[in-house]
């Protein structure tokens, strides 16, 4: 018998070691983080977060999930983990109930997480409902702007709706930079009718802004409302006491500037005014005025450079639906 054949015969296969003699299992990769010396400056003064003691914190969570919550099935990554910490600043007590918050959402709501994956929304995802535009505002936050006028109630149910924005969610917070600066939620009610608005009734009202307030990591910057029906101010007031004040004084309901054509060369001075008077919600307004195309190229790119031309960060926000898909307009807006 050949020396090879003996070698093969006399050394051990794998399915004869004993479980002690495996090689260990590899670690899972540690946690790097992608954040820029200015997102890291940021983090450390508004969330209290300090890279010297990041992988500290993120241990002394992970304890507290084994010893108090030992049958939790969450994942325990360095990287999921700090998502919770961050978006309560650090807070060891405050982020352990948000991650059980978070468990517990999902787990009372079967009808919306579960098979929450894009290929079972097609559908909504292609309804232009819910976008993100392909830039951030000045303060880096991700912008989703929602258009309840594009769901037609008979194809799907609402909780369609509800699920696309929270795999949205999902897909930006595995993004440190959006886990620092947050997002901004631009809405626009327009063409919202009373029939349309009682499907949003105060139950899913408040276990979707449960959800969002204490039950998912992410940090809501702001949210403004244009077109907002009188039938939302009614629906507003009934889910006010379930809004913290926080988020509840974030919150901007703007009406549409004059954008239509006037037999005068005013007009653009005339919007123009009306948008200074709303700085903080400017921005957002120029905004949908181009998603909805009530005013042309070169109407706002007169806007911009009259309202703000010392900040020409604002031209990343001239953007434009068509067909449902988000485009960029005119490059020369990027880059005046």
């Amino acid at each position: 018998m050949s020396e090879e054949s003996d070698s093969l015969r006399t050394s051990p296969s794998v399915a004869s070691l004993s479980e002690n003699e495996l090689p260990p299992a590899p670690k899972p990769p540690g946690y790097v983080c992608s954040l820029t010396e200015e997102l890291v400056t940021k983090a450390r003064e508004e969330l209290q977060e300090k890279p010297e003691w990041r992988l500290r914190d993120v241990q002394a969570l992970r304890d507290m999930v084994r010893k108090e919550f030992p049958n939790l099935r969450t994942s325990l990554d360095d990287a999921f983990l700090l998502r919770f910490l961050r978006a309560r600043k650090f807070d060891y007590d405050r982020a352990l109930q948000l991650l059980i918050n978070y468990h517990s959402c999902r787990r009372s709501w079967p009808e919306v997480f579960h098979n929450l994956k894009p290929s079972a929304l097609k559908d909504v995802l292609a309804s232009g409902f819910l976008t993100v535009l392909p830039h951030t505002d000045p303060r880096g936050c991700h912008i989703l702007c929602i258009r309840p006028d594009r769901w037609i109630p008979s194809n799907y149910p609402i909780t369609e709706n509800i699920r696309v924005i929270y795999l949205t969610l999902e897909k930006l917070i595995q993004s440190e930079e959006t886990q620092v600066n947050g997002i901004v939620i631009l809405a626009d009610y327009k063409g919202v009718s009373l029939s349309k608005a009682s499907h949003f009734g105060p139950f899913i009202a408040k276990k979707v802004i449960g959800i969002l307030q204490d039950g998912f990591p992410i940090r809501i910057k702001a949210v403004h409302i244009v077109n907002e029906p009188r039938i939302f101010k009614g629906i507003f007031a009934i889910i006010k006491p379930f809004l913290k004040e926080k988020i509840a004084n974030r919150r901007s309901a703007h009406s549409a500037p004059e954008t239509k054509p006037r037999p005068y060369s005013g007009s653009c001075v005339l919007v123009m005014t009306q948008l200074r008077n709303t700085p903080a919600g400017c921005p957002y307004i120029l905004c949908w005025l181009l998603m909805t195309r009530q005013v042309s190229t070169h109407i706002a790119t007169s806007l911009f450079r009259s309202a703000f031309p010392e900040e020409p960060v604002e031209l990343k926000l001239c953007l434009f639906l068509t067909s449902g898909k988000m485009e960029l307009m005119a490059p020369t807006l990027l880059t005046l």
